[in-house]
């Protein structure tokens, strides 16, 4: 929905203590999906401005690590103007909030969505500024439908070597971690539940398990058993699963 919450500072520092007297070390935001920052309506740009605004505005008053956007969609536009529509949306939106980090999140790779690649990502962040705020999210199932086979260790450091060069791996600030449902360069986002898709139990060993991901929020983003989203198992099993491919990489 488009309509903001109405979080003031009282509900910001009750949230910072209910964080600091809990277990829970570290929050992500999601903005809206409604967002689309490279539309040519005006109207929708206008809001997903607004949107993307208000979401890094609770992101600097409960101390969030980042805000993860999909940049949106090109809508059979030429990619170049909407490249430069969305990173104007972008720098308006970082300009007018103070120091959360905004961390754009790699797409399954379907025609006409922005971020498609690592050379995509890394022009819209020039575009926007090139500032410390702009950062990465990185989401296993995209990447393996987007056509990188990341399912072992070998593969998946020369991707990440990739991301380095193209855009910079210190940019990465968050990770998603989810099975993919369909086969590697399918270009279809469809989550599986941990183990149970086409990357498997050894490929999300190997991302789990990856040096450079070391001390980053990792989010699951799967269907879970009963379809109403990630359970306590399945975090209980990718922890299993980060122990087994730090295992490995040690022989």
């Amino acid at each position: 929905m488009w309509r903001p919450t109405n979080y003031g500072e009282d509900d910001f520092a009750a949230f910072r203590e209910a964080m600091d007297a809990s277990k829970v070390e570290t929050v992500i935001i999601h903005a809206v999906y409604l967002i689309n920052t490279a539309t040519k309506d005006k109207d929708l740009r206008k809001k997903s401005q607004a949107a993307l605004t208000h979401a890094l505005r609770i992101g600097d008053g409960i101390g969030a690590a980042g805000v993860v956007l999909h940049p949106g969609s090109t809508l059979g536009d030429p990619l170049q103007p909407s490249l430069k529509r969305a990173a104007k949306v972008i720098k308006a939106a970082l300009k007018d909030t103070d120091h959360c980090k905004l961390l754009l999140e790699q797409t399954a790779g379907h025609k006409g969505l922005i971020g498609r690649d690592f050379d995509e990502t890394a022009e819209l962040i020039e575009l926007a500024g090139g500032g410390p705020r702009l950062g990465l999210c990185l989401d296993s199932c995209h990447m393996f439908v987007q056509g990188y086979d990341i399912t072992d260790e070998e593969h998946l450091a020369a991707v990440l070597d990739e991301a380095d060069e193209k855009g910079g791996i210190e940019r990465l600030g968050a990770v998603h971690v989810n099975d993919a449902a369909v086969p590697l360069g399918s270009h279809l986002d469809r989550h599986a539940n941990i183990g149970k898709g086409e990357m498997g139990r050894k490929g999300l060993a190997a991302f789990l398990s990856e040096p450079r991901f070391e001390g980053l929020p990792a989010t699951l983003e799967t269907p879970g058993p009963e379809k109403k989203g990630s359970s306590k198992a399945e975090v209980t099993l990718a922890r299993r699963l980060r122990r087994e491919g730090l295992k490995r990489r040690e022989k």
